[in-house]
Order: structure tokens, then sequence, then C-alpha cells
């Protein structure tokens, strides 16, 4: 039956399991299918036609695999290609992800929000857009965060190597207190213990995951595909660099 099809989660590694666990919390019953692309990561320091070549690539993957939806679960992978693929695919569910600086700033207005992302997110007009439509309620600072997300690929959460890192990041934004933080990165929630610890308790923290699987399961409904099932359903796991390795740093990432 259609609806015992999977979701499709694509990522350009690991960090998209962020918005697996999300998904799944709000739909327990549907089956997921998450391809993370290891192998070429990280996805933020490349060129962009590059980058829409691999995105593609993978949603079709997705698509042959049975996959009934598609989440790019990948903030720079959401900037690079879905406007094409919306094009290419116009009835297929397929839902993105951004940075969550809306609830961020209309939660915090005239706060001083730090928008932590790969460099490549944060120089597509698809942000820079986004950062336009709320400068005027806050100060929305940019932060590019190159090499963040191998810290998660390398299932490195907790050492001082990645707390040396966030406080030397940091520190170039520290004229004035930190009030909140955007995790424009879906890799970026597993290192969000660690970012709190150096910012402070007091820095509101905020990521994209959420909104990304309330949206898919609206679109789900609207197009009649949902599984309305409460058990739980199968996750499969297909990645890029195919190792022992990848599998368990997958499963822990999803159990954490």
């Amino acid at each position: 039956m259609t609806e015992r099809k999977p979701i499709g989660v694509f990522d350009s590694g690991v960090g998209g399991i962020s918005v697996l666990r999300e998904l799944m919390r709000l739909m327990p019953g549907e089956d997921f299918l998450y391809l993370g692309d290891s192998v070429h990561a990280p996805y933020g320091t490349k060129a962009l036609e590059e980058v829409r070549r691999l995105t593609i690539k993978n949603v079709e993957l997705l698509l042959e695999r049975g996959a009934k939806s598609i989440v790019i679960a990948c903030n720079t992978a959401t900037s690079a290609a879905v406007a094409l693929l919306r094009k290419k695919y116009p009835d297929l569910p397929l839902v993105g992800i951004e940075p969550a600086i809306k609830p961020a700033v209309l939660e915090n207005p005239r706060a001083r929000v730090v928008v932590m992302a790969t460099p490549m997110t944060l120089r597509q007009e698809k942000f820079q857009k986004l950062m336009g439509m709320y400068e005027e309620k806050a100060e929305i600072l940019p932060l590019p965060c190159p090499g963040l997300m191998e810290f998660v690929e390398r299932g490195d959460l907790e050492s001082q190597e990645l707390r040396r890192y966030l406080t030397e990041l940091f520190w170039t934004v520290s004229e004035k207190p930190v009030e909140v933080i955007v995790l424009g990165c879906t890799h970026y929630p597993f290192a969000r213990d660690m970012i709190q610890e150096v910012v402070g308790e007091q820095v509101k923290i905020y990521d994209g995951g959420n909104g990304t699987a309330r949206e898919m399961r609206r679109r789900l409904e609207e197009a009649g595909l949902r599984n309305p099932s409460s058990e739980g359903g199968a996750v499969t796991f297909l990645n890029s660099r195919n190792t022992t390795e990848e599998q368990e740093l997958c499963n822990f990432l999803l159990h954490r």
C-alpha cells in the first residue's frame, strides 16, 4: 500500500538524523529511509553547482528506493536545490529546512541573534532573503562555522578540541553578549550541549528540525499519504560511506 512506503530523508552526512528524530516523534507509525552522503561531506564548502548535482542525484536514489516523500534535512542542500527539485517533481511532498530565524526573532524581539551555519548557507540568496525579513526586528549576526559539522561526522560531541573550537568561534562575536543562537545546520543540534556550556545557560538556542517535521506531516495529510498508525515504524540507514562504523554512528546519534 502507498502509505507503507517510507519517508525519504536526505542529508550531506549524519546531521539530518536530528531532523529524523523529530519526524519519528511526530509520526511514529511511518517508515523512514535515511540517506547520508558522508563521502562528499561537507556540502557547505562546495561550489553551488556541485551541491545541486549531488543533492538531485541523492534525492533520485531515494525515489528509486520507493520513498513517497522527501525531507531535505540539510540547510545547504535546501538552499542550493529545493527550488529545482520542486519544479522537477511538482506532485511530490517535498520539504526542505531553513534556519529557525522566524521563531527566534519573534519570541525575542530586539535581541542579538547569532545564526550559526555553513559558509555556503550564509552566502545563498535564500538565507539573505530570510535574514532580510527580520533584520529590523533584531540584531542578526551570521556566524560561519567551517569545520563544525566534521566534529559531528566523527561522533566527537564532548571533546576538549570541540570546546576550544566553539570558544574561539564565539570569541569573534563577543564584543556584546549573545542572547539567542540559531543552529542553521542540522549537524549542529548534536553539539548543542557543548554550545550551551560555552555560551552559558542564559542563551536561548533554536533549530529548525521540529518545524520541518510538522510541515512534512501537514503535506502528507494533505496528499492523503499519512500512515495514521501509532506503532513504531522501521528506520533504514543508507550512507555513501558504506561502513560498519558509519552505521554504528547513525544508530548512536539516533538514540542519543
